[in-house]
């Protein structure tokens, strides 16, 4: 079986690098690992420092990931950490985080790449988010002693790791140390096929929004927007969500204004986006406080900020909900905003609970948008229990880095 998978991994990175000559990211996730076990031993050939290694597939793992990893920086600061990641769009957003010591792309999963990076690295501890399997840097792990911990895992009956033809993957996940899952029935699941060595810990992802909501932060543009205004954040939005958008502000049914971050901020998605929203609306990146004042529209045209921008609105839009799945509705709700997304939420407990909790409203056409929306905006009661149910739920769920760092301490002896 390990032969199928080193068949497949060559397989995929072949098929990235024929992509690359056509398609950004796969350029990206291509260049970024040029020389990559080279520039590893070379960046941590003089340490004499033990490292605790982190890896995240991309920007949304990272985040979960990072309460801990401050945790470790704050409680142990004895350690280094070296921080992966799978994507570009991890990546190439997170390269300078001054929280990890050294940041890189992941080398492709080969026996080779396994061995040499483990090498150079040396970790004392492994730590991977949430879905991050790679089994010969796993295998590479276990004969080197060096413990593997998962964090802020979930695990459903139907992942390939419980099927008939699952029991391969499944021996690879017995071999972890220790796993931190997000609800009972993803322990409960793993406690039944035999693995034992399970925390149900909660999700890291409340407690980071939580600090994000707790740090100060300053725009003068977006402040400027914002001052005195009802304001929808529309957040990570593709096409489909942004025709329900460009609707509802075409005819709003309050004084609204709209501060809008698409999921992609090319050049040409921005340019249909400005087209699309006509008089009044404006680039983030070409506003001043003057003219965001007298703008409807303000178009966020980079990456990583859109956290921090729920603090200014009055109600949040989060996108991908006509496609895949809805992005991270906690980011909003930490800020206590009343939040519509589209039809697709399913996979998401936070998102079938604050449905419940009647602080989301799902919504599955214009109409149907505009009809909620209008009835969210014009009733104070309905707004109002909204905010107080999105507040007390991510309330009620933080303290999943707390439990991760007690059992961590097992791991993380000091000197």
């Amino acid at each position: 079986m390990m032969l199928l998978y080193n068949l497949t991994i060559n397989g995929y990175t072949a098929a990235v690098r024929f992509a690359s000559h056509f398609n950004p990211k796969a350029r990206l996730w291509v260049e970024g690992r040029h020389k990559i076990i080279q520039r590893i031993q070379e960046a941590m050939k003089t340490n004499q420092q033990r490292v605790v290694w982190v890896h995240c597939a991309s920007l949304g793992e990272f985040e979960q990931g990072r309460p801990v990893i401050e945790a470790i920086r704050k409680q142990h600061p004895a350690y280094k950490i070296l921080l992966t990641f799978f994507s570009p769009s991890g990546y190439e957003v997170r390269k300078n985080y001054t929280g990890a010591d050294y940041v890189f792309y992941l080398p492709a999963d080969t026996p080779a790449n396994a061995r040499e990076f483990i090498a150079a690295a040396k970790p004392a501890v492994a730590i991977f988010i949430k879905y991050e399997f790679w089994f010969n840097f796993m295998k590479e792990l276990r004969h080197n002693n060096i413990p593997i911990i998962i964090i802020s895992a979930i695990f459903r009956p139907g992942h390939h790791f419980f099927g008939w033809y699952g029991f391969w993957f499944l021996k690879q996940l017995i071999a972890i140390n220790r796993f931190y899952v997000q609800n009972e029935s993803s322990g409960e699941l793993l406690r039944r096929n035999g693995i034992t060595q399970v925390v149900v810990s909660g999700d890291t992802r409340f407690d980071r929004v939580k600090e994000v909501a707790a740090q100060e932060f300053s725009h003068p543009v977006i402040e400027a927007f914002a001052s005195g205004n009802q304001v929808l954040i529309a957040g990570s939005t593709w096409p489909p969500d942004e025709e329900l958008i460009v609707a509802l502000m075409k005819k709003p049914p309050i004084n609204l204004r709209l501060l809008i971050a698409p999921h992609e901020v090319d050049q040409q998605r921005i340019e249909q986006l400005v087209k699309e929203f006509g008089k009044g609306a404006l680039r983030l990146s070409k506003a001043n406080p003057d003219s965001a004042r007298e703008a409807r529209v303000l178009i966020v045209d980079n990456v990583g900020m859109l956290s921090q921008l729920y603090r200014y609105g009055h109600y949040a839009y989060i996108g991908g909900g006509f496609g895949v799945g809805t992005h991270n509705i906690l980011e909003a709700a930490t800020f206590g905003l009343p939040l519509f997304f589209g039809p697709n939420h399913q996979k998401f407990r936070e998102t079938i609970d604050l449905i419940r909790l009647r602080g989301a409203f799902p919504v599955s056409s214009i109409a149907c948008f505009l009809s909620i929306f209008e009835k969210v905006a014009s009733d104070n009661y309905i707004y109002q229990q909204a905010h107080a149910a999105c507040l007390d739920y991510i309330a009620r769920n933080t303290g999943a880095t707390e439990i991760i760092m007690t059992g961590l301490k097992g791991y993380l002896q000091e000197e």
